[in-house]
């Protein structure tokens, strides 16, 4: 049996991406050549698949799927980074699109193993990051005219992202926070799809010091001094509701709780960088130039 088919692509300058991406696309196949029973792990995956109008093609999406609403009448085969390589393989699938981070690599290994084909989209945190992942997926799905319109209207929004970013006549200080179990805050330091997020919309990252999302003391929360909190809108265990970022002992002390600037978005149009990160931004940066300081630009 064939060994599996693994496709990535790292970033590289936003220019020569688009033109790399422009010639893959014209000699892809064509879509009635291209995979039909396609499993989609990672929300960004997924989403990508519906906005080049092949949503029909998705046969199962994993845990963090949840863009279009009609990707959750599918069936769901598990967290993207604990898939279960027995469960895939019996789908059957044609192709496994798949984030960066899908996983576990035993699963991984034994995919690879079974020959089942599997293309590997980018880590995403910059526009060109974004505009690979489209275009990787529409060559993977033999799609070349709509990997083209969908590229060219997502380097749209990102184009009026990056302007709008630029007409910020102060960079609001944004502190990203993950979670406040056991009262504890887990905020968003550099290298972070949060971090990228907000340097998009215009914002600098309130936290410094450290790379990933790290517990924060009272002490760092309160010298952060952010202008804005910034968390997901979610259910479940991880969710953070505003009131409950005011009344923290130690956020309460920072600008941002004392004007009462929380701002909070659905988590994979926030953080997933797909074809919705230019709208994500922009609506951001909407957010940022309502909390602009008086006095400050």
């Amino acid at each position: 049996m064939n060994r599996a088919r693994f496709v990535s692509v790292g970033g590289v300058h936003a220019g020569l991406t688009a033109m790399l991406l422009l010639l893959a696309l014209a000699t892809a196949a064509r879509a009635d050549d291209g995979p039909r029973r396609v499993i989609a792990a990672g929300g960004s995956a997924a989403e990508i698949v519906f906005a080049l109008g092949q949503g029909d093609r998705l046969i199962a999406r994993d845990t963090t799927s949840s863009f279009p609403q009609a990707v959750l009448d599918l069936p769901d085969v598990g967290y993207v980074r604990r898939l279960s390589p027995e469960n895939l393989i019996a789908m059957e699938p044609d192709l496994i699109l798949a984030e960066h981070d899908a996983g576990p690599p035993e699963t991984i290994e034994i995919l690879t193993r079974a020959g089942v084909p599997m293309v590997i989209l980018p880590e995403a945190r910059t526009p060109a990051d974004v505009l690979a992942k489209i275009g990787l997926t529409a060559q993977a799905l033999g799609l070349p005219e709509a990997g083209a319109q969908l590229l060219a209207r997502t380097q749209s929004d990102l184009d009026a992202a990056a302007q709008a970013a630029a007409s910020l006549p102060a960079r609001p200080r944004v502190m990203f926070v993950l979670s406040l179990q056991g009262g504890r805050i887990l905020a968003a330091g550099s290298d972070t799809s949060a971090a990228a997020m907000i340097a998009l919309a215009g914002g600098v990252n309130a936290v410094e010091g450290f790379i990933g999302y790290k517990p924060l003391t009272d002490e760092a929360a309160i010298a952060a001094a952010p202008d804005v909190i910034l968390a997901m809108d979610r259910g479940g265990d991880m969710a953070v509701e505003a009131d409950e970022l005011l009344a923290h002992p130690a956020l309460a002390l920072t600008p941002a709780a004392q004007r009462a600037q929380v701002v909070r978005m659905d988590g994979l149009y926030l953080l997933g960088f797909g074809p919705r990160t230019g709208a994500a931004a922009l609506e951001l940066n909407t957010a940022l130039r309502a909390v602009i300081p008086a006095g400050r630009g």
